[in-house]
């Protein structure tokens, strides 16, 4: 979504009233905090999620009365403030890193009449000291559900959490946490949340891989696979949990073609698709010891054949070593061809 100018509550009453009753996710922090001034930053770090989005996830979360409830991610404050009307302030814990932003969250929460437990720290450790816990709630997306939410919900408890791999594509899970240590549950619907800031990874640009003049030692070939066919956000996550450990990158010319980048976070890898109108067939150039192209392909190919599954047809089972993600059941793990 385009990213707007900066609305302000008394400067223009109006606009800032229909933008906060508007079903969309206003960003209210960029750059980590480090931005300021009503001009956009260069990356959104924090924002208040689109209604039926928070209304979507608090539905599955499914909280009864007297459960306690761990939030990760305390944003403004108003997913907590939805909790605590719900389950009492008592009954909510809510964990957030940035202390700006939590202190301002809690100026907002004390305003209404909601106290529940502040926590400002790194999210992916929880609280310990509140446990145990009914329902852990994450208003961020994360691509390892750190083990110390489950280790700290109840048996029968749940966890919702938007999860996506490094490639992109991203969708909120459900986990049921077991009495074995381990989690499992399918995905409920497609999202799109900024990452859990302890699990950002760097994003090289494509001259880091590059060693000499192109194509720079790169293998040449070619695809009927359009690059169009795979920048869909669910395409994107079918192919991203069988491809680990890469991501891409889209260079645009002013023509309208464009090429597709794929790399290795690792810096050993990289591929190029370029598309062009009308074509049937595309220009591929791989190189590194992981052919990219050749991966992603095969990721779609699989997925294709598989009917083309939506969202609600994969699951995640967290274990204290791993992370598997699976099509239909449990013991149909997704290929990773890594």
């Amino acid at each position: 979504m385009r990213q707007r100018e900066a609305v302000h509550r008394y400067a223009d009453p109006a606009g800032w009233w229909n933008a906060v009753y508007s079903d969309v996710p206003l960003t209210t922090q960029w750059d980590d905090g480090a931005h300021a001034g009503d001009a956009r930053g260069t990356m959104p770090t924090s924002s208040n999620s689109m209604p039926t989005m928070v209304f979507s996830m608090l539905a599955a979360l499914d909280v009864r009365d007297g459960n306690r409830v761990l939030e990760i991610g305390t944003g403004t404050g108003w997913n907590a403030a939805l909790l605590s009307h719900r389950l009492g302030s008592g009954n909510v814990v809510t964990i957030e890193v940035d202390q700006d932003s939590a202190a301002d969250a809690q100026r907002r929460l004390a305003r209404a009449g909601y106290f529940p437990t502040p926590v400002v720290g790194d999210g992916t450790k929880g609280h310990p000291d509140g446990l145990p816990f009914d329902r852990v709630i994450a208003t961020c997306s994360v691509g390892q559900v750190p083990h110390g939410w489950v280790a700290q919900t109840q048996p029968g408890g749940l966890i919702v959490a938007p999860w996506g791999p490094e490639y992109g594509g991203e969708a909120v899970v459900r986990l049921t946490v077991g009495d074995d240590g381990t989690a499992s549950g399918r995905f409920v619907g497609s999202s799109a949340f900024m990452r859990l800031r302890q699990q950002r990874t760097p994003r090289p640009n494509s001259l880091e891989y590059l060693s000499g003049p192109w194509p720079a030692g790169g293998s040449k070939s070619s695809t009927q696979l359009s690059p169009d066919a795979v920048g869909g956000w669910l395409e994107m996550f079918a192919i991203g949990v069988q491809v680990p450990g890469a991501f891409p990158l889209t260079e645009r010319y002013d023509d309208g073609t464009y090429t597709l980048w794929l790399h290795d976070t690792a810096v050993t890898s990289w591929a190029t698709a370029d598309w062009e109108p009308d074509r049937t067939a595309y220009d591929v150039v791989q190189s590194g010891p992981r052919n990219l192209w050749d991966e992603a392909e095969a990721a779609w190919q699989w997925w294709a054949d598989q009917s083309r599954p939506g969202f609600d047809r994969f699951g995640l089972t967290v274990t204290p070593d791993s992370h598997t993600v699976w099509l239909d059941s449990p013991d149909n793990p997704v290929p990773v061809r890594s």
